[in-house]
């Protein structure tokens, strides 16, 4: 998996390198039980303090789509297949798309761009799994 991260965004490295894996994660490119570069591993390759890293895996750990174990390492808890996720994610996950409606609609994008946008964004997803 390729993970690209841009040093000058306005969006902490962590926070990037867990959007990048949730992204991985969804178009299927990391299925369950795939193991993860360690903390040291992807903190060497970008050249980043191991606490950055470790703060994005503690972020997807916290969402039930990682797992770490000392001894194996890190590897991705759950997928698309893996069904529905337990009542407590879509008690953090509706607040946080109400907030990303709110963002384009304050940003003078009306219904339509945005309904649009959501879907082109799911086709996508799902052409890179090749499902419907």
């Amino acid at each position: 998996m390729q993970i690209d991260i841009d040093p000058d965004s306005e969006v902490p490295i962590y926070q990037q390198l867990r959007d990048r894996i949730v992204e991985a994660i969804a178009a299927g490119d990391l299925p369950a039980g795939t193991p993860l570069a360690s903390v040291r591993q992807l903190a060497a390759a970008f050249g980043i303090n191991l606490a950055t890293v470790a703060k994005g895996y503690d972020l997807l750990r916290r969402e039930g789509l990682v797992r770490t174990n000392r001894r194996s390492g890190s590897v991705v808890a759950r997928d698309a297949a893996s069904g529905p996720p337990a009542a407590p994610f879509a008690d953090t996950w509706t607040p946080r798309l109400r907030t990303l409606v709110a963002e384009a609609v304050a940003q003078g994008m009306g219904d339509a761009s945005i309904a649009a946008a959501v879907t082109a964004e799911l086709a996508r997803l799902h052409s890179s799994k090749g499902t419907p």
